[in-house]
């Protein structure tokens, strides 16, 4: 990994910079990805992903994009939801992700940064994105993306860490993202990494906030489901 852009920390990171340093943090992190997923979410990461295509409604024969795909684990659920007739397309800025990608078999896979999509207007009929809206340099313009290439009545939802409000969500956050997934993450030599998951979603916005977001993008129908005692949330909303 490139130290250099890391002498500060990299949650503090804003513009090129933070561009910069995400995806050398991920470029880094990439050949232990989906281990650490299943570790920090107690492998109920997939099971969110899977609800959160539920709550696309999707039918057989539609086109969607992942956003931020990574190494594919959105892909799955929303190939089988749009079946053999459908069309899944990934678009990720980090090309170790993808390879990942690739590996499991993916195509229709895009080396793409989330704030500028190589896409047509009105080409797909839903966009996710799972744990990628904190990372991106620019919120508004990665929102304005995914409203500009969905078709009109077009679904898009988001799956994220989240700041919990019950005291309960916050001593579970407190302990197991604070403390646990730090000192995991060093176990495999990527303490530094690892920290920025907590910090970067404590300075993220809340569900409520980006709830708010997305209507000011121009999405309508918004709406939030929390998981994981507050500490997961899905944010979706339609394009009309």
């Amino acid at each position: 990994m490139g130290l250099d852009g890391l002498q500060r920390a990299p949650w503090e990171a804003e513009g090129a910079a933070k561009r910069r340093v995400v995806r050398e943090i991920f470029a880094s992190i990439a050949p232990r990805y989906d281990l650490m997923n299943t570790l920090m979410s107690l492998s109920r990461h997939r099971r969110w992903r899977e609800q959160a295509v539920a709550r696309l409604g999707l039918r057989g024969g539609e086109t969607v994009l992942d956003v931020c795909c990574g190494t594919g684990d959105f892909m799955a659920p929303l190939s089988e939801a749009v079946g053999p007739r459908g069309r899944v397309a990934g678009a990720d800025f980090c090309p170790p992700m993808l390879e990942r990608a690739r590996d499991k078999g993916f195509a229709n896979l895009a080396l793409a940064d989330a704030c500028r999509l190589p896409y047509r207007d009105g080409a797909f009929d839903a966009v996710t994105v799972g744990w990628g809206l904190r990372n991106v340099p620019d919120l508004r313009a990665a929102l304005s993306e995914a409203y500009r290439v969905l078709k009109s009545g077009g679904r898009f939802v988001s799956v994220d860490t989240a700041q919990p409000r019950s005291a309960l969500g916050r001593w579970f956050s407190a302990l197991a993202f604070r403390r646990l997934v730090p000192l995991l993450g060093a176990l495999f030599g990527h303490g530094r990494e690892y920290a920025y998951l907590p910090e970067s979603t404590e300075r993220f916005l809340t569900p409520e906030a980006l709830a708010e977001e997305f209507r000011r993008a121009g999405f309508q129908d918004v709406w939030i489901e929390r998981k994981m005692l507050g500490h997961v949330a899905l944010v979706g909303g339609t394009k009309r």
